[in-house]
């Protein structure tokens, strides 16, 4: 999957869990401070972001991504991360 394809489907996410417009959803919008999320908005966030990509994200990682592009970075890591694991096997 391709980075923008990545960034549109996790900004999807983001408006639909948060409850706020895709306009509002840019890469530097913090969850809490800029769209409003609480800790509860963000684990269920994580947990639609683990569905959606078919990865795990440790609890220490979660806390981590407070951004669009942090989310995105980090399913793009694990994904090649993954495949990466793929080819070793």
């Amino acid at each position: 999957m391709e980075e923008q394809e990545t960034f549109n489907k996790v900004k999807q996410i983001v408006s639909e869990q948060f409850g706020v417009e895709l306009s509002q959803v840019t890469k530097e919008a913090n969850f809490a401070n800029d769209l409003g999320a609480d800790s509860l908005d963000t684990v269920e966030l994580v947990m639609a972001i683990e569905e959606e990509f078919n990865i795990e994200i440790p609890d220490e990682a979660a806390e981590d991504i407070s951004t669009l592009k942090q989310a995105v970075d980090y399913i793009i890591d694990a994904q090649s991360k993954i495949s990466e694991n793929k080819v070793e096997v």
